[in-house]
């Protein structure tokens, strides 16, 4: 454990808590490990996959590709961050041909915007790349690690729903 990840988990108060190094984890510590270690894994899988994207942009290509068209004001709201913010995203993603404006036929003002063929690949690449990058890591776990994760994937989902 480095330096800087003693201090965070001392910060939090896992580094000796009860149990410390036996498993025997209370539900007070539960929280803060599960923080720890999903911001690490998601870490790790950016880095792994040699992310060519900001984690925002890449967040706003998802998104497009599940719930096109969009508004910048809606896309803003389901990504939680400013209009302002958005608009330099999307500029970032237009500058790169990842995505397409078209009029709103329901307000000439505003455009819906869409994932061009080439933001598709590359939502596409980058989902291949980290779901490899799990892989890798899921091998190195013995079989009853692996049981352990699958068992406990439903809770986890449900910790993201809405």
């Amino acid at each position: 454990m480095s330096v800087t990840d003693t201090d965070t988990d001392t910060a939090t108060g896992s580094a000796g808590g009860p149990g410390a190094g036996s498993g025997a984890w209370s539900d007070a510590d539960l929280p803060s490990r599960l923080r720890l270690a999903v911001g690490r894994l998601n870490r790790r899988i950016r880095v792994d996959s040699g992310a060519a994207l900001p984690p925002l942009q890449t967040s706003v290509l998802a998104t497009l590709e599940d719930q096109a068209p969009l508004r910048l004001s809606e896309l803003a709201r389901r990504e939680a961050v400013t209009p302002p913010t958005m608009s330099r995203v999307l500029a970032a993603l237009d500058d790169a041909e990842l995505l397409v404006r078209t009029p709103d036929p329901n307000d000439a003002r505003s455009a819906l915007i869409h994932l061009s063929e080439a933001g598709h690949e590359a939502i596409r690449r980058i989902r291949t790349e980290r779901t490899a990058s799990i892989a890798q890591r899921l091998d190195r776990l013995d079989p009853e690690q692996r049981a352990a994760l699958e068992a406990a994937l439903p809770a986890l989902e449900r910790l993201v729903e809405e």
